[in-house]
């Protein structure tokens, strides 16, 4: 039996590439397995996030329509209590007793709602304050989602093409997507405007 040189190296030539990257598809699993874990606890936020965002725009809707409510009641208190005054005017004297209690009670009415009008336009106004604070952290966790939805297919390509290079550039929205997310749970400032911006 005749043993062809050409063989030999030929065959050592993918075991020697194998060599070379056999760390990469261990890695890849396990830099998947990662993200995707992380991934998935911020999707549970994110959603509780969400949730509450809906529950701010529902209160602020509320409290927005009690203002008009407010309002109107006082417009139509200021037309009687226009109207009772001028009355006032030409009725005769011994009604004039009446037609003060009845100014008088309308002009409680005008304050009354001017007052509660101001409490709800505050509670209209926290309501858009709470609603932009939990805005804030949904977009940080869209950024996540996004960046690590990149890197996972920049992985699955590194792993089909064994390029440890395709790999490491994964690990960059890797990194970009942890902090992220890392800043909606923990509540960091992190907010970058200007790619937000573009992408909404």
């Amino acid at each position: 039996m005749e043993i062809d040189p050409q063989e030999i190296v030929e065959s050592t030539k993918p075991e020697e590439s194998n060599r070379k990257s056999h760390w990469l598809n261990p890695a890849v699993a396990i830099t998947v397995a990662l993200l995707a874990t992380f991934m998935g606890i911020c999707k549970v936020k994110d959603d509780n996030i969400v949730q509450a965002m809906q529950q701010a725009q529902a209160d602020k809707l509320d409290h927005w329509q009690f203002y008009q409510a407010r309002n109107i009641r006082e417009e139509v208190a200021k037309s009687t209590l226009t109207q009772l005054k001028l009355q006032r005017l030409m009725a005769a004297p011994k009604l004039d007793a009446e037609f003060a209690l009845q100014i008088a009670n309308y002009e409680a009415v005008v304050k009354d709602q001017q007052q509660k009008k101001a409490e709800l336009k505050i509670q209209a106004e926290k309501d858009q304050s709470t609603y932009d604070a939990l805005n804030f952290r949904d977009d940080q966790f869209d950024l996540s989602d996004a960046s690590i939805a990149i890197a996972i297919s920049l992985l699955a390509v590194a792993s089909l093409t064994q390029l440890p290079w395709l790999y490491l550039l994964a690990l960059l929205p890797s990194g970009f997507g942890v902090l992220m997310g890392l800043s909606g749970l923990i509540g960091w400032g992190v907010h970058p405007d200007a790619l937000i911006k573009l992408l909404s």
